[in-house]
């Protein structure tokens, strides 16, 4: 549990958010209860969660947070004995952008960073719970716990471990986050409150990322090695040419860039949508991948063979990906990674 918020920021005290692919005490994940967003697919979204979780806590230990006693019975039926339950109210269940960050300094202190949430841009009514939520968690699993003063989503970032972090104009720099912030300002927010030295600019996410304006986690991530595994599109589709600038501006910042061509389409509840297989998550030797399965059997594959290349000391873990990609996600939007303290195990 966090004592008092200390003054000034985490850089200030020397905290700085690891890489994904730093080792792991947990991972926090929400249980779905929006029903104006799954509709007839919230039982659906219910197991495909605990199908995620379950994956998940084959490899380390899983907090579930659940709205309500009722949630909860519903959710320990479907749940693996390795995901606790927390019970705290909440309006949805993308952990990864409403949740907090975690940093962590050279002394072995955690900080729980809660950055303020406003459900995308507005995009949903009712979002008080979910950012409460986010702080609660970063008083409970941070030594110490910061607020920061501007609205940022986990989804729309990516750090590596030489502190670079990458995102895309078209989310950071939308109006509906920090319109009163330029991009110099939040620069030195995300400087100062994940302790990061450098910030990488992509410009575009996915045509089809229909509610969050380009959160780099749908077209992204970094491997053990450093690189960034980054989406691309063949020459004719709609990403092409956003897909082709975005390699050039990260190569252009020095990142060794790994393009990767799958990408999946299918339908829920007569809508179509994208299977990113990039929009995975990590966990002690684990890599937890969305599948399209049916009719996307090839490009299931063609995703696994590419990521157990990129991640050679991991076990890749395919997982059913539509219906939480129906949600406007994927395993990575669900989760938050609780790191190691350093010097612990």
């Amino acid at each position: 549990m966090a004592t008092a918020v200390p003054t000034g920021t985490p850089a200030d005290h020397g905290f700085r958010m690891p890489p994904e692919t730093a080792p792991h005490e947990r991972m926090l994940m929400a249980w779905p209860c929006r029903r104006e967003l799954w509709g007839s697919e919230l039982a659906a979204a219910r197991h495909a969660y605990a199908e995620v979780a379950n994956a998940v806590a084959a490899f380390e230990p899983v907090t579930m947070v659940v709205p309500d006693e009722a949630a909860a019975d519903g959710a320990r039926a479907l749940l693996a004995g390795g995901v606790d339950l927390v019970e705290l109210p909440i309006d949805d269940s993308w952990m990864r952008d409403s949740g907090p960050i975690f940093a962590l300094d050279t002394a072995g202190r955690r900080a729980g960073v809660h950055f303020r949430f406003n459900a995308w841009g507005e995009k949903f009514a009712g979002w008080d719970r979910d950012e409460a939520a986010g702080g609660v968690l970063a008083e409970l699993y941070g030594d110490v716990a910061f607020e920061a003063p501007i609205v940022l989503e986990g989804g729309s970032i990516l750090v590596d471990e030489r502190g670079h972090l990458v995102t895309t104009e078209q989310c950071l720099l939308a109006p509906n986050r920090n319109p009163e912030l330029d991009r110099s300002a939040i620069e030195d927010a995300l400087r100062s409150y994940l302790g990061v030295t450098g910030v990488v600019w992509l410009g575009r996410g996915l045509v089809d990322d229909r509610d969050t304006d380009g959160h780099v986690d749908g077209i992204a991530t970094f491997n053990d090695a450093g690189q960034l595994l980054l989406q691309s599109r063949p020459p004719g589709d709609p990403d092409h040419e956003t897909m082709a600038e975005n390699r050039e501006r990260a190569i252009a910042a020095g990142l060794d860039v790994v393009t990767f061509p799958p990408l999946a389409y299918g339908e829920v509840a007569d809508t179509r949508v994208p299977n990113a297989y990039l929009n995975l998550t990590l966990c002690n030797g684990g890599v937890i991948v969305p599948l399209a399965g049916g009719s996307s059997a090839d490009e299931d594959e063609e995703a696994l063979e590419h990521l157990a290349a990129a991640f050679p000391g991991r076990e890749v873990v395919g997982v059913p990906g539509l219906v939480i990609a129906y949600g406007g996600g994927g395993p990575h939007c669900i989760t938050q990674q609780v790191p190691t303290r350093v010097g612990t195990s």
